[in-house]
């Protein structure tokens, strides 16, 4: 077992307005997004399954062909290798899990 605080773990600005905490277990990456009021997500897809949560603000997010606008609560399930983007309307704060281990991201 690994204890972890996470304003102990370096914040890294992965683009503009996307700045992030990483944790990582043996099987899954966890991503503590702070994300600025309209900063670009890109479109983009990977291996992983995504799990996003909206913890504060709102994103609008695209998933496939779908576009919807997140807030507080909202989760989303994205599947292995599905395309997907989008914008932060307001400042937010998201957490995203992957699965398996973003290698890319240690």
């Amino acid at each position: 077992m690994r204890y972890q605080h996470l304003a102990k773990i370096e914040e890294r600005e992965l683009l503009p307005g996307l700045r992030v905490r990483f944790v990582h277990s043996e099987s899954m990456t966890l991503a503590y997004w702070n994300i600025s009021a309209g900063a670009d997500l890109p479109s983009h897809d990977h291996p992983h399954e995504q799990v996003v949560n909206v913890i504060e603000g709102s994103f609008e997010l695209t998933v496939g062909k779908e576009t919807r606008e997140l807030g507080p609560g909202d989760v989303v399930v994205i599947p292995s290798g599905i395309s997907h983007g989008g914008k932060a309307r307001t400042a937010c704060r998201i957490i995203d899990v992957f699965h398996p281990v973003r290698e890319d991201y240690r």
